[in-house]
Order: structure tokens, then sequence, then C-alpha cells
């Protein structure tokens, strides 16, 4: 067998299988999606919420401000707590996600394979969706959120 159809038997299959293979998604974790931080002994959800936070504007940033910007608005927006709803029900989350239009958002903003919950309050899923809100309308304000007092 001449070497160079050896070389092509060889090398063919490896070249099919590298072109054919899915490209990687950004994870935290391998297999469980962005962002899947496992709460640390004694870390308040504030703490976790933080990282969160952080971690979703170094995967899916740059955002106006950096994270600090990010957990500034969740802190005013939130008070940095997940649950959090306004009295009427109108604004959901971290971020204070629109009920009406986070089915919307969340079906524009995330992929299957990251296994996030379609929960607005679920604050893994809500700090994602935004921050890849914000990073692709190019600012805080165009997204929808004021910067103002962060």
């Amino acid at each position: 067998m001449p070497k160079r159809f050896r070389t092509v038997l060889v090398t063919l299959p490896i070249l099919v299988g590298l072109l054919g293979a899915p490209a990687p998604t950004a994870t935290a974790k391998a297999g469980v999606g962005p962002c899947d931080l496992t709460r640390r002994d004694g870390e308040t959800t504030t703490d976790l919420m933080k990282r969160r936070i952080s971690c979703a504007a170094d995967v899916f940033g740059p955002v106006p401000g950096g994270a600090a910007r990010a957990i500034c608005i969740a802190q005013r927006e939130s008070g940095l707590d997940p649950s959090a709803s306004s009295p009427t029900g109108q604004y959901l989350g971290l971020f204070q996600q629109s009920a009406k239009y986070w089915p919307d958002r969340y079906a524009s903003w995330t992929e299957p394979d990251w296994q996030l919950s379609t929960d607005a309050t679920n604050g893994r899923s809500n700090s994602i969706v935004t921050i890849r809100m914000v990073s692709a309308a190019g600012s805080w304000k165009a997204a929808g959120w004021s910067p103002q007092g962060c």
C-alpha cells in the first residue's frame, strides 16, 4: 500500500470526526451548562448570586461596567434576591425581568443544552439572559435598565 494512501486512510476519519463534532459551548462545569455554580459552605444567597452574575459577565460579556455594575444593578433591582417579584408580579428575579417578555427572552438568549431553568426567578437563568441582552444591546440603558447610581 503506498504511503500517501495510508496517510489518507489514517487522517481522513480524524478530520471527518473533528469537522462533524458540534462546537463546544461555554460551561462552568462539563455537561451542565454555563455558570452552574454550587453553593459554598456557609455562603449566603447574596454571595452566590454575586458569583453567578460575575460568571455570566465573564462568559457572555463584555457588559458596560463589567460584573461590578451588573451586581450593582441587580442589588438595586432585587436586593440580589433571585426570587424577588414586584408588587404586581409584573417584574421577576434578580434583574426584575418583565414577566410578559420573559418566555421570549429566555427562548432567544439561552440554549437547551445549557440546562437552565425556564423560571425568571432562577438566579442563574435571570443572570445569563440579562447579561446576554445587555452585551448584545451594547449598554444597560439600551437593554432596558438604567445604569443610574451604578
